[in-house]
């Protein structure tokens, strides 16, 4: 099942993308104020889910660690998000996504670094594979 939510993700991965560049498009939008009103409708969105699921209750196991780690994470997915946005705005969503799949790579180098992951063979051809295919769509 995790195969589905990871296409569905990547399916709005991209609709991601396209929408955002449609958003900021015209005189004077900000990259920074449009990353503001994303943000602010997935908080809305996303602590509806967490309150019609009933999860909520989940909080008090929450230890410092998670507290800290979470914290840190929503750290790097703003400074992502703002990146991306201001990168959106100024090139070609066609060039920038591919560079921002290399976030594919440097994620299964740091799971293998960081967390000990083990990394196979057809993982490690399946990076080259990536960041290959980036440098060939970049190319001039």
């Amino acid at each position: 099942m995790w195969q589905v939510y990871a296409l569905l993700a990547s399916l709005f991965a991209a609709l991601t993308a396209i929408l955002a560049k449609i958003g900021i498009q015209g005189q004077g939008i900000d990259s920074n104020l449009a990353t503001g009103i994303r943000t602010v409708v997935i908080l809305v969105f996303i602590w509806g889910i967490v309150f019609a699921t009933g999860t909520m209750t989940s909080i008090a196991l929450l230890t410092a660690k998670n507290w800290i780690f979470l914290i840190l994470s929503g750290i790097a997915t703003g400074l992502s998000w703002m990146f991306y946005f201001h990168a959106i705005q100024l090139g070609p969503v066609s060039r920038v996504a591919p560079i921002d799949k290399l976030s594919i790579v440097l994620t299964i180098i740091l799971a293998f670094v960081i967390l000990k992951e083990s990394v196979s063979w057809h993982v490690v051809i399946g990076g080259f594979l990536i960041a290959s295919g980036v440098l060939c769509m970049l190319w001039k």
